[in-house]
């Protein structure tokens, strides 16, 4: 019997990219997203994609804290695991807007891990964040680095995390994954899929890409006498289909026995520099992006990069995808698609 996996936020840009391995892997996969940040035509596509696995696929337009829409679901079907990806996430957005941050992100995930309780489904695998090493005195990051987060983003996955925990130790029978990403970038490598923020972007690549098609001027690039090769901040990219093979390696591993609650980084090892990704995004795309330096941006870290040696060793998962792969498939993506999932009128 193919597993069933339920995945929240599955319409997103991580998430529809996990479904759609999911499904090639054989797994039966529901996504419930209420459609936020995200677009119902990533999942028409997620499901051409799949070819025959297609009909694999179920979607729900559900929020997490809509309990009886979350009861009805899983009344209605028995789940194997749940990949939770469900969230808001822009870092900026939850300085101004704390409430709505730990609304969200806190009551939806406590909500669904109740509903998951109450049906007997107690195998997760949660989508957390490298924020929650906050500014790391060294690196790489290890998973065993002290947690702290810099902004209530960070703060909505950190308390996620110490809950996930909280609910193992009083039930041993859940088994919980926490994979920390560090910076997703590219597309699928066919173009059809690919991420589509909302408003103003709020990390390098769709900035990048909104200028390579002609909907921004320039890239501000934010501190540019840090301590590094070219004084702009280091960072640790890393594909995005690798990171959708990391959950299923993850989900796989939920069946190891001696698995409580783990946590693993998900990255690359290597640290790119601001720079260096926007000249290998310039090379794949035969488009110079305009730069405006700017100054530091309070609360950006100069270096962060990850350790990738428990990953590989335990989950026998690690990134096959370098820069030039990740910025190929993004300029793909976005030439393909300069205005994302939408039209030129419906954006901002």
């Amino acid at each position: 019997m193919a597993k069933s996996i339920l995945v929240t936020g599955g319409a997103g840009y991580i998430g529809s990219h996990t479904t759609l391995q999911l499904l090639l892997g054989g797994f039966k996969v529901v996504v419930v997203d209420n459609l936020d940040n995200s677009s119902e035509v990533a999942l028409q596509r997620v499901k051409e994609l799949a070819g025959e696995f297609g009909g694999n696929l179920v979607f729900h337009k559900t929020d997490l804290r809509d309990r009886p829409g979350l009861e009805n679901l899983f009344s209605s079907t028995k789940f194997d695991a749940v990949i939770h990806f469900a969230g808001l996430k822009a870092v900026g957005e939850s300085v101004q807007k704390p409430l709505l941050y730990y609304n969200n992100n806190l009551i939806g995930t406590i909500t669904l891990l109740e509903v998951m309780a109450d049906h007997g489904c107690k195998l997760l695998v949660f989508s957390s964040s490298a924020t929650v090493y906050g500014w790391p005195k060294e690196v790489p990051c290890t998973e065993e680095f002290p947690l702290s987060a810099a902004n209530p983003y960070g703060r909505t996955k950190l308390f996620i995390e110490e809950i996930c925990r909280d609910v193992h130790r009083a039930d041993s029978k859940w088994k919980i994954i926490l994979l920390r990403y560090f910076n997703p970038v590219g597309a699928h490598p066919s173009g059809y899929i690919g991420e589509d923020p909302q408003g103003i972007p709020n990390n390098l690549m769709p900035f990048v890409q909104q200028v390579a098609v002609g909907r921004r001027p320039a890239l501000t690039v934010f501190g540019s006498d840090y301590n590094t090769k070219d004084g702009t901040g280091v960072r640790d990219y890393i594909h995005v289909v690798d990171l959708a093979d990391g959950h299923i390696a993850a989900l796989n591993k939920l069946s190891d026995p001696n698995i409580g609650c783990e946590v693993y980084n998900l990255g690359t090892g290597k640290g790119t520099t601001v720079l260096e990704m926007v000249g290998a995004f310039e090379n794949a795309s035969g488009k110079k992006i305009p730069l405006v330096m700017a100054d530091r941006r309070p609360g950006d870290a100069e270096i962060v990069y990850a350790s990738t040696e428990k990953a590989a060793q335990e989950l026998n998962w690690k990134a096959k995808y370098g820069i030039e792969e990740m910025c190929r498939d993004q300029w793909n993506w976005a030439s393909k698609n300069p205005y994302g999932y939408g039209s030129p009128d419906s954006t901002d």
